[in-house]
């Protein structure tokens, strides 16, 4: 378990929030557990949460294609100096292209944190189940969209916003992965919750003729926004890639490779803090009840650390 917080702490929300942050790894029952009286999750966990008291909203974000947990821990940890519980499981650590088990898998981890979730919390930190949110990044942005929707899976738990982090639903229209997700009916998706679509505008962009870009054109965001119907917010953010919310550093042969097969911007720092601060705003908003911040964001009134290549709602 580690624990960080900021000395330059302001209200707003792409820097560090007024809560010191504490991150904990947590795995499936073991040989070693079962005499534990915890109930372990079904897959394994990084969970980000303030280390002070209170209830706290909840947010699980599914990582990316072949991406583990852990690149995302500066982003979850933001999220979490915040004031939100932040979820983060390892799905899987090798997959084909069909999406279906970690949607199933995600599932699972809902409906286990009503029973499970509260054992693996510092002290006098209760989650919040009536206010929860599902994330997602590229497939599992993908994977995201699908549970909401109860494709392949649905959970006894019922979400209250929905994110999608540069989603991603194959290699082009046409060429999907299962299960499909989007239909190019646009603003099908019955959804009944409050959606963010985040886009990088680098994502499309192929960095080697060999491989397709990271976000093809035809499954990208803009589809999945397209789909939406209001209440819905869609920001792009315009010279930054697919990957550059993660950590600074990714380390492993896993890790190299997510400098090198997308399109990225020069630094990761500023798209991930864009990322963290929107996903705090839109959250804010619509877990909350405060919507101040999205909408000072929408209206040009707060600095974003990143140029905005579009932005658009949907009510």
């Amino acid at each position: 378990m580690s624990s960080s917080s900021s000395s330059s702490v302001t209200s707003n929300v792409f820097d560090t929030g007024k809560y010191t942050t504490v991150l904990r790894s947590v795995e499936p029952e073991t040989f070693n557990s079962k005499c534990s009286l915890s109930v372990f999750p079904p897959k394994p966990l990084l969970i980000a949460s303030p280390s002070e008291g209170g209830e706290f909203p909840l947010v699980l974000l599914l990582h990316g294609y072949l991406l583990y947990n852990s690149y995302y821990s500066q982003l979850i940890q933001h999220i979490a100096s915040h004031g939100f519980i932040v979820i983060a499981p390892q799905l899987y650590t090798v997959a084909g292209p069909d999406a279906t088990s970690e949607i199933k898998s995600t599932a699972a981890i809902t409906n286990w944190l009503s029973e499970g979730l509260h054992d693996f919390l510092p002290v006098h930190v209760q989650p919040d189940l009536s206010k929860l949110g599902l994330a997602g990044h590229s497939r599992g942005g993908k994977a995201a969209f699908a549970l909401a929707l109860g494709i392949a899976a649905n959970s006894s738990l019922k979400f209250s916003a929905l994110i999608g982090i540069d989603p991603v639903d194959g290699m082009d229209k046409g060429k999907q992965t299962p299960p499909q997700v989007l239909t190019y009916v646009p603003h099908s998706f019955d959804l009944n919750m409050a959606v963010l679509v985040i886009g990088s505008g680098l994502g499309e962009v192929k960095k080697n003729p060999l491989f397709p870009a990271c976000a093809p054109k035809g499954v990208n965001h803009r589809d999945f926004y397209n789909e939406c119907r209001g209440p819905a917010s869609y920001f792009v953010a315009k010279d930054y890639g697919h990957l550059d919310m993660l950590n600074d550093e990714t380390k492993g042969i896993r890790g190299k490779t997510t400098y090198c097969l997308c399109k990225n911007g020069k630094s990761r720092e500023p798209m991930r803090r864009f990322v963290g601060g929107i996903m705090v705003a839109f959250l804010k908003a619509y877990l909350g009840g405060d919507s101040s911040d999205l909408m000072a964001i929408r209206d040009g009134h707060e600095t974003t650390p990143v140029e905005l290549q579009k932005v658009d709602f949907l009510v």
